[in-house]
């Protein structure tokens, strides 16, 4: 559990600052589930130019609760949590400060979103809150005003969440509960997740992920792992000490998702898929005819492929039915087995390629078509579907034909900016696997859009 706070003060010297007031947003990664928001009487002057930059006025917190009577709130709502802020050591120092006035000693872990930022969203002109949520695309609202400030660390931490392709804060954050002495029931932790489209990261005692998976359901697909019979099963209901999630909304960013993290932290039952899963992929081959051949082979990563498939039961339906589609020849393309005509041109669902009845030239013309439609080539296009609440949308970004990432927004200009768009996206690597569950997704389900640029 995380507390995103913001403090706004007096100004004045180093240590001599009150409090004037203080937001605080409990988030649990997901969502805010509780939160604190109060005016500070600090009981000194506040500096003019504060006035100024905030708004907040002497006269504004005559009536306002001094520190002492809400400093039991704030014990308690940042209980068992990491503290969050924008330049955290700021506001950890002033907070500290005003507890060790009333003889109190605060200590809680911390995160600074501007070491975050400098790390996950690198090559900014400047990370100061303001600029750096209006270069995301992040709206704002009351500045300088600690509820505002503090709202947008909320957006901008989950956009940081989301770009931790190593799950740093994700561990950090287990290893904390850990030692508050979080309970490893097995049904504790089933009944904590939701039904909903994600990620899902199984982990140690020791905050180490043993486990990555992807499901349209999580608490299903978890309780499954938490109540076979397979030796895999087992191990992990034997290890696991926790369970952390992250909602997609899309499948098609949780199978993307999916494949990176596990080939970046190399979980130890991922075995299986931390190197390619695709096995058989689809080739164009010129025949001694002329003719573009299509044919189904092993997966050869020194030969340029069209699309990869997990098992060859999967290639050759494709391959049936894009045959169809384009009124391409079975016996061409490996399909149907014979010295004569195929027997698609028996029922004249065929042109005939197959006994050189059709020109090489027509033929290639169609397969030329199905070939564009299905790869990239150097196109820009933006793959929009649903995101993780009714309000957002979910982009995958292809530009030049090249896989770059994905990301969330709320509003059409984030997307229709590129140079948001760039700054918002959660960057991938771009590979084999990438493209083809692109690919592979594409072609079995319906997105809400694909724009192209």
């Amino acid at each position: 559990m995380y507390c995103i706070l913001d403090i706004e003060t007096t100004g004045g010297q180093f240590n001599e600052e009150g409090i004037t007031e203080i937001a605080i947003y409990k988030f649990d990664g997901h969502e805010v589930v509780d939160q604190f928001i109060s005016l500070v009487n600090p009981e000194i002057p506040i500096q003019p130019f504060v006035v100024k930059l905030t708004g907040i006025n002497n006269a504004m917190l005559r009536s306002a609760p001094k520190f002492f009577e809400v400093a039991k709130r704030i014990i308690e709502i940042t209980e068992d949590c990491i503290v969050v802020a924008h330049n955290a050591s700021f506001d950890y120092r002033i907070l500290r400060t005003e507890f060790s006035r009333l003889g109190y000693e605060f200590k809680r872990p911390t995160l600074c979103t501007v070491e975050l930022s400098k790390k996950l969203i690198p090559d900014q002109p400047s990370y100061s809150l303001g600029k750096l949520v209006r270069a995301l695309g992040i709206p704002m609202a009351d500045r300088h005003r600690a509820s505002g400030d503090a709202m947008a660390t909320v957006k901008l931490f989950k956009l940081l969440l989301s770009k931790d392709s190593e799950k740093e804060i994700l561990k950090s954050l287990v290893k904390t509960e850990i030692k508050s002495g979080m309970s490893p029931k097995l049904l504790d932790i089933v009944e904590a997740l939701p039904t909903k489209t994600g990620i899902y990261y199984i982990h140690n005692e020791k905050g180490e992920l043993i486990y990555i998976g992807k499901s349209k359901n999580i608490k299903k697909r978890v309780n499954q792992h938490f109540t076979g019979t397979t030796s895999k099963s087992k191990k992990i209901q034997r290890e696991v000490f926790a369970v952390t999630y992250e909602e997609t909304g899309s499948e098609l960013i949780a199978l993307l998702k999916e494949s990176e993290e596990i080939k970046i932290n190399k979980p130890i039952y991922n075995r299986a898929q931390r190197k390619s899963i695709f096995q058989w992929a689809l080739y164009e081959v010129l025949t001694d005819e002329g003719y573009l051949s299509l044919q189904l082979q092993k997966a050869d990563g020194r030969k340029k492929e069209i699309t990869s498939f997990s098992s060859i039961q999967e290639g050759k339906n494709y391959l049936f039915k894009i045959t169809e589609k384009y009124q391409l020849c079975q016996k061409i393309n490996g399909l149907y087995d014979t010295q004569k005509s195929c027997f698609q041109y028996k029922i004249k669902e065929c042109n005939g390629a197959c006994i050189q009845a059709e020109s090489a030239d027509d033929y290639n013309a169609r397969v030329e078509d199905y070939l564009e439609e299905v790869q990239f080539g150097n196109q820009t296009l933006v793959v929009i579907d649903r995101g993780r609440r009714t309000e957002e949308r979910s982009a995958v970004l292809i530009e030049n034909g090249i896989y770059k990432g994905y990301c969330f927004y709320d509003l059409n200009y984030q997307i229709m900016n590129i140079d948001i768009l760039k700054n918002l996206i959660i960057p991938m690597q771009n590979n084999r696997d990438t493209r083809t569950i692109i690919q592979g997704y594409l072609r079995k389900n319906k997105v809400l859009k694909v724009l192209k640029f």
